[in-house]
């Protein structure tokens, strides 16, 4: 596990379950139709962190099982989303009977384990035609404010694998798998700039990791940045906007 998500999962998991954005409605419908779920269906959530999509995968009515290798993020999912079976696990090693499940689901998680082992690993737990599902909440940088945050926070991420690298995508076409097939959804998470922006920014792992000096000076950037951003600076309420790219593809032989 690189150390960013060793380190800034552990001790960011209060503020991760507090500040980090839901999922559209919409992926409710993708769940149930491009990936197939419903209450007969067996899923494998991995990466679950701290339940924010499983929330969606419980309203299908299937069977779930949460996997983490961060024993703190399990705490808060089995608090939030009681009754799921959880796991601390990485994706290569799933503690899963071979074609025993119908899904597997990894919500803004894949890019941490984008392997060629952790593949395998979901072919070989995935029943024949069973489906794969990636799905990331994506900063809406088209949005001038936007951009600057993640002008400011860049500038901290070090060697921390991300979504927006688009290095997960070079495993793909994968062995045993159909091609990936994208739909793309908007959300706005809306609350207090604390919760949405500083929130959000401290729950990034590379940020969470970072010596508690270099923390509160990106903190104090990204406040001044909230003050000088006429649509943001004394508002009560915002709204943070995101795409959300969701993947799917299934299980061939």
């Amino acid at each position: 596990m690189h150390r960013a998500a060793a380190t800034g999962f552990a001790d960011g998991a209060d503020v991760y379950a507090a500040s980090r954005p839901a999922y559209p409605g919409e992926a409710l419908d993708w769940l149930r139709d491009r990936m197939g779920i419903g209450p007969d269906s067996r899923v494998v959530e991995v990466g679950a962190g701290t339940g924010l999509f499983t929330r969606l995968l419980v309203e299908t009515g299937a069977m779930v099982l949460a996997t983490d290798p961060v024993a703190e993020m399990l705490v808060h999912l089995a608090s939030t989303v009681p009754g799921v079976a959880t796991a601390i696990a990485t994706a290569e090693a799933l503690p899963v009977a071979a074609e025993s499940v119908d899904a597997v689901i990894c919500a803004t998680a894949f890019h941490w384990f984008a392997t060629p082992q952790a593949l395998a690993e979901f072919r070989r737990i995935l029943r024949p035609g069973g489906t794969l599902g990636l799905i990331w909440n994506v900063r809406d940088v088209e949005v001038p404010w936007v951009r600057r945050l993640s002008e400011i926070t860049d500038r901290y991420q070090d060697d921390a694998p991300r979504q927006k690298s688009q290095a997960w995508r070079a495993i793909f076409p994968a062995p045993g798998f159909s091609p990936l097939h994208e739909t793309t959804m908007r959300y706005d998470h809306a609350g207090a700039a604390e919760e949405v922006i500083i929130g959000r920014t401290l729950s990034t792992s590379f940020i969470a990791a970072l010596p508690d000096d270099r923390r509160a000076a990106l903190v104090e950037e990204v406040r001044a940045m909230i003050a000088a951003t006429p649509e943001l600076a004394g508002k009560h309420k915002l709204r943070f906007p995101y795409v959300t790219h969701a993947y799917d593809c299934r299980r061939i032989d």
